[in-house]
């Protein structure tokens, strides 16, 4: 097998890693800009205020067909009660594969301590959507007729959901989701073109905020670990996050690793080599008044890559509807 071939083997088995448009929302990195409510419908209403998140994300700028993302997503309490509502609207782009997705999510919160100071909650959440995949064929017969290839702009529209829950016991939590329970089949094609309809994907995510009495500075490693169920993949983000209170809200920043523990073999010079999908993801955000602003950068660490340049992406977010901070703890999640 000559080095081409190799590079694209490399190339296509990390490309998959990423997050392609056919599995539902892409899990990327944006949950660390105050937006867990992405990954996890039990963080829908948690916090004190009602949450509205717009995001955009754009990879490797200059290449045409370039994945892009955007993200619309609305949760908070219904009234005073224990139970909360949010919705997620979603178009993701990744050359000739796109999707467009919409998704409801129920959830409830179950408080365990005698009063509302000490925080021990348990939340449980089910989301449930549809998405319509698209496969745009109409290119691909430049060269001539393909018996396997139909020149026409496939579609197909799946119903799904989501399940999970999550724990928070004053300044730790934990989060577990199932994403895609039900099996569907859409536009989805493995590398040697069969349909498969298994878009089963495990999260389980864990942190914990620390802070020095009366400092204005607080400190939030965390981990987040994901499993495909189809494909066998699975991959860890170790992260941490530091806040500072300012007078007029926050400004907050951190870094996420991602490292997959599949890889890929690739020609190096006489010998073959391996490499795993490596991200470093740098953040950036302020919380001024009700407003949320935040940038983070995503640099695919790899030898092989398809290109040099890394994903941007920009988060827009509005608090309405606060009320006090109840729990004596340092959870920016919840107060």
């Amino acid at each position: 097998m000559n080095l081409k071939k190799y590079c694209l083997i490399a190339i296509l088995t990390l490309f998959t890693q990423i997050g392609t448009a056919q599995e539902g929302l892409p899990i990327y990195s944006d949950y660390l800009t105050d937006n867990y409510y992405l990954i996890h419908p039990s963080m829908a209403g948690v916090a004190n205020c009602a949450k509205v998140r717009l995001t955009a994300r754009q990879q490797w700028f200059g290449q045409e067909e370039a994945p892009n993302l955007q993200t619309l997503s609305i949760n908070g309490r219904i009234g005073d009660s224990q139970s909360a509502v949010g919705g997620i609207v979603y178009n993701d782009k990744n050359g000739y594969h796109s999707q467009t997705g919409a998704y409801l999510t129920y959830a409830h919160h179950l408080m365990f301590s005698r009063n509302e100071i000490d925080l021990n909650m348990l939340s449980f959440g089910l989301s449930a959507g549809f998405i319509q995949y698209k496969l745009d064929e109409t290119e691909f017969l430049a060269d001539g007729f393909d018996p396997i290839i139909a020149g026409v702009e496939q579609s197909a529209t799946n119903f799904n959901v989501d399940f999970g829950f999550s724990y928070h016991f004053i300044d730790f939590y934990a989060h577990a989701t199932i994403k895609n329970v039900l099996k569907n089949d859409g536009v989805n094609f493995n590398e040697q073109g069969l349909s498969y309809n298994n878009l089963r994907t495990y999260l389980l995510s864990a942190g914990q905020t620390f802070n020095k009495f009366r400092s204005d500075w607080s400190y939030e490693p965390s981990i987040m670990y994901m499993y495909r169920d189809a494909t066998k993949e699975s991959s860890i983000d170790i992260n941490a996050k530091v806040y500072k209170k300012m007078d007029f809200g926050k400004v907050w920043g951190g870094l996420s690793y991602r490292r997959s523990f599949d890889g890929a073999e690739f020609l190096d010079g006489s010998g073959v080599s391996s490499q795993k999908l490596q991200y470093f993801t740098p953040f950036v955000g302020v919380d001024y008044n009700s407003f949320v602003f935040a940038y983070t950068y995503s640099y695919q660490a790899n030898s092989i890559v398809f290109n040099n340049g890394g994903f941007h992406q920009l988060t827009l977010g509005y608090n309405f509807n606060c009320r006090r901070e109840k729990y004596e703890c340092d959870c920016p999640n919840v107060n």
